[in-house]
């Protein structure tokens, strides 16, 4: 099995980088918990659906002193169209680097599993969904993980999903950040 991060352990070192060059650190600089989550690639229907409601609910986010940071398995180049104006972090991750120290997993389970599919068919069939041009960079088949953590590094909630559309809601976080 896989390394996987656990509630209540200390959450390994992350720097990284986002689209826009700026530097990220785990845990947060500035005493506010961090939200990451790990999505899938750049144009995912379901990804972008799922983020709207980060996107339009930020401010509530924001309020309960939580910082969001998000992975895709995808070039900074490919994800700016899409996410390039999100008010959080978003960071590319192409070699899969990130996904693999933090023990993010792929399976076919993400879109075959009848779960994703009411998600899969709601973000394809909006207007303003993202465009896609044959087979994404990294596949279909990565699935989404989150993980919550404390200003002094502690993992206060951990989530690795079983499909595409198996993530924190926005209401799902607000409620683990408050508890």
């Amino acid at each position: 099995m896989p390394y996987q991060v656990h509630v209540g352990e200390a959450f390994p070192d992350f720097n990284a980088k986002n689209i826009h060059g700026a530097p990220v650190f785990i845990p947060a600089q500035d005493g506010r918990l961090t939200h990451l989550q790990f999505r899938r690639f750049a144009g995912c229907p379901i990804c972008n659906l799922h983020l709207q409601s980060f996107v339009v609910r930020h401010g509530d986010i924001v309020a309960v002193g939580i910082r969001e940071v998000v992975v895709f398995h995808s070039a900074d180049t490919e994800l700016l169209p899409y996410q390039g104006r999100f008010p959080f972090d978003v960071i590319g991750d192409p070699a899969h680097t990130l996904y693999r120290r933090y023990g993010v997993q792929k399976s076919i389970r993400a879109i075959l599993d009848p779960r994703a599919w009411p998600a899969a068919i709601k973000s394809n069939l909006k207007r303003d969904k993202p465009k896609l041009e044959g087979m994404p960079n990294g596949g279909v088949t990565g699935l989404p993980a989150d993980f919550l953590v404390f200003p002094d590094g502690a993992v206060k909630a951990a989530h690795y999903g079983k499909h595409a559309n198996d993530q924190w809601s926005v209401d799902d976080l607000l409620n683990l950040a408050r508890g």
